[in-house]
């Protein structure tokens, strides 16, 4: 057990940010780490998301777009100021919005 959770700790020591959830009854190790985003330009943004972003938030500018390597985009809209931030499939589905 002690070898388990010196492994444990010297894998989360190298990535950036991770959450572990381990029991004491057995041995499931759940590790969840951020997706890494890139910045790219918005004229790299797939239609599929461009239309939703439109079809939703049609009054919002498109302040930053980034890409993560599985093809999600994250988006920084703004409106009068306010930003909101919109994370999306590549086929334009809304996962999160805050």
């Amino acid at each position: 057990m002690k070898k388990l959770l010196l492994l444990l700790a010297a894998t989360t020591g190298l990535t950036a940010t991770a959450a572990v959830t381990l029991t004491s009854d057995s041995f499931d190790i759940s590790i969840h780490q951020e997706k890494k985003y890139r910045k790219i330009e918005v004229s790299e943004v797939s239609k599929d998301v461009l239309v939703t972003i439109k079809k939703n938030y049609g009054n919002y500018t498109i302040k930053e777009a980034h890409r993560a390597d599985d093809g999600e985009y994250k988006l920084i809209l703004t409106k009068d100021g306010i930003d909101t931030t919109v994370t999306c499939t590549p086929a334009g589905e809304i996962i999160k919005i805050y």
